[in-house]
């Protein structure tokens, strides 16, 4: 039996995981006012983050239609028994509503199985890429489903931000407004819970933000996994590698990008730890 694994571009995965766990990625869309993009692939990270900043029109994002799902959905079940499809947070996006919505176009020609993974970036990818793991190794498709619910408590996330003005401009702050107003050379520090941005703190400058971001994974306990995803900051995100490597080996941590979509919302210099 042969089960395909979906995911939305909001994971963050790296390209050669991808293309390894042979995971099928939908886009979600980036605005610059009349111009539309789908998340890397009509526009590339280092592309979007300098437009970002630079451009005086500050984008919007928009979730994939049910007609791009449609599409996904219909190819992949040439070939396969069964699909898993893993999206973002619903309380973030609208993107696993348009996954519903197409499950229920495709009608029953595939079976499939949608997620309301309640995290994004690699929160999610973490979820894609064990799905796809197990899709390879043969399990079945409800196996593979409920593992992936199982272990949507167990991850963890913290999260630095440069400024909360990209959350802000955005309208994805959620719960976290009440750090608004802080002093501009605050870093504020987020977690998701429950699918939902939460403040957790602030840190007075990045270099202590980068400190609580390493004290939240060595007192994580018995860690399996760590990814360390930033935005436009390569060395931080080296930085806190090596320092987690001698109680992490290094094959458990993996490095990621922010893609255009949730760079929207976060701006240059955000920084994440996701463990579990």
């Amino acid at each position: 039996m042969t089960i395909r694994i979906v995911t939305d571009s909001t994971a963050d995965l790296p390209p050669d995981v991808i293309e390894k766990l042979g995971i099928t990625v939908v886009p979600l869309y980036v605005r610059f006012g009349d111009e539309v993009y789908r998340d890397r692939v009509d526009i590339c990270e280092d592309e979007f983050y300098d437009r970002l900043q630079r451009d005086t029109v500050h984008p919007g994002t928009t979730q994939p239609t049910p007609e791009d799902f449609v599409t996904v959905y219909r190819e992949l079940s040439k070939e396969a028994d069964g699909i898993v499809s893993i999206h973002i947070s619903s309380k973030l996006s609208g993107t696993y509503s348009s996954a519903i919505q197409a499950r229920e176009m495709v009608g029953d020609t595939c079976r499939i199985e949608v997620i309301d993974s309640l995290w994004t970036s690699m929160g999610l990818g973490l979820l894609a890429m064990d799905a796809a793991a197990a899709a390879l190794d043969g399990k079945a498709m409800q196996q593979i489903a409920d593992e992936a619910r199982m272990m949507i408590p167990r991850i963890t996330y913290l999260g630095m931000f440069d400024t909360l003005k990209y959350l802000h401009l955005g309208g994805r702050i959620g719960k976290a407004k009440c750090l608004l107003g802080s002093a501009l050379n605050v870093k504020p520090l987020l977690t998701l819970k429950d699918g939902e941005l939460h403040a957790v703190g602030r840190a007075r400058t990045r270099s202590k933000g980068m400190e609580r971001l390493f004290e939240f994974v060595r007192d994580a306990g018995d860690v399996q996994d760590v990814v360390v995803v930033h935005s436009t900051t390569p060395g931080d995100a080296q930085a806190l590698v090596e320092r987690f490597v001698p109680f992490i080996p290094r094959d458990r941590i993996i490095v990621a990008r922010l893609g255009p979509v949730l760079g929207v919302h976060t701006g240059p210099g955000a920084m994440f730890v996701i463990v579990r």
